[in-house]
C-alpha cells in the first residue's frame, strides 16, 4: 500500500502535487477494481511522475501510449498485476488539411484552434505535421466534438476526417548538433547558446514564463542545468543538453547540444 501523504509531500516541493494526487486517484483506482485506469495524455515529466507512483505499488504496473512511434505526450495505464486483458487508452486520431498553397500553418497554429475551440492541452496528444497537413492523437470521447467544431485553423478553412492508427504519419524530428563554450551551467546562458540569441534576451523569455526544463516551468535565469536536461522555448522547439565535455583553458565550460527543429 502506497504511503499517499509521504508520496504529496514529495512531489508538493516541485510544484507537482495537484498531478500526484490525480495519478495516485487514478492508481487506486486500477488497484481497487483489479483492472486498470487511464490517465488524461501527459507530457513527459508527466509520465516520469506516473512511474514514480506506479514503483509505489507492488501490485501495480504501468504502461503507455500515445499512438505514433515514440510519442511524446501519451496515456499513461495503472494496471493491476491480475489484469490479464488490454487496457484500452480511448484514442482517436484525426488528419487535418488546409490548402497550402495560401496558407502556411504550423503546430502551434493547430494547437492554438484547439485552445480557442475551448479544449484542454489533456485531451490531445502528439500533433505532428504532415505534407498534407497534420495528423493528431486526441481522447476518444471528444471525438464527434473536434470533428464537428474544428472547421478553421487561423484564417484558413480545414477539413477533418478520422483515421485509423496504421495512417498515422510518424514523428520525424531534425535535429542540429551545437558545439558551444559556456562560462557556467546557468539557464540563461545555455539556452542562448542552444537557440542561437543573447543571454539577456533568453534572460527575460526565462522571466516571461516562455522556457521550460524538462517540461517544467522554468524558475529563473540562474537555475542550473545538467547533461540530459531538456529545454523547450515556445514555438522554438526544444534543446538537449547532449554532453558536458570539460573546462576549456580559458575556464569556460565546452558542452554539446542537440537541437530538435
Amino acid at each position: 500500500m502506497a504511503d499517499r501523504e509521504k508520496i504529496l509531500r514529495y512531489f508538493k516541493a516541485g510544484g507537482d502535487e495537484e498531478l500526484a494526487a490525480r495519478l495516485l486517484d487514478a492508481a487506486e483506482a486500477a488497484r481497487k477494481s483489479r483492472k486498470y485506469r487511464v490517465t488524461d495524455f501527459l507530457d513527459p515529466h508527466s509520465y516520469n511522475v506516473a512511474e514514480i507512483i506506479a514503483a509505489n505499488y507492488d501490485n501495480i504496473k504501468i504502461e503507455a501510449d500515445g499512438g505514433f512511434n515514440n510519442a511524446e505526450r501519451v496515456k499513461a495505464a495503472f494496471i493491476d498485476e491480475n489484469f490479464m486483458g488490454t487496457p484500452d487508452y480511448a484514442i482517436s486520431f484525426f488528419e487535418v488539411k488546409w490548402d497550402k498553397r495560401f496558407y502556411t500553418i504550423g503546430h502551434r497554429d493547430v494547437l492554438g484552434a484547439f485552445m480557442g475551440m475551448g479544449c484542454k492541452r489533456e485531451i490531445l496528444g502528439d500533433i505532428v505535421i504532415t505534407p498534407e497537413g497534420a495528423h493528431f492523437a486526441a481522447d476518444k470521447s471528444f471525438a464527434n466534438y473536434i470533428e464537428s467544431n474544428l472547421t478553421q485553423i487561423g484564417s484558413a478553412p480545414v477539413m477533418i476526417t478520422e483515421i485509423p492508427r496504421e495512417n498515422l504519419a510518424q514523428r520525424e524530428e531534425k535535429v542540429k548538433i551545437i558545439s558551444a563554450t559556456v562560462a557556467d551551467l546557468r539557464l540563461d546562458a545555455v539556452a542562448a547558446a542552444g537557440y542561437g540569441v543573447s543571454r539577456s534576451r533568453m534572460a527575460e523569455e526565462i522571466k516571461s514564463l516562455n522556457v521550460r526544463v524538462n517540461w517544467k516551468e522554468a524558475k529563473k535565469p540562474s537555475q542550473s542545468v545538467n547533461e540530459g536536461d531538456v529545454i523547450s522555448f515556445r514555438s522554438r522547439g526544444r534543446v538537449e543538453v547532449a554532453e558536458i565535455r570539460g573546462t576549456t583553458k580559458k575556464g569556460r565550460l565546452s558542452i554539446t547540444l542537440k537541437r530538435y527543429i
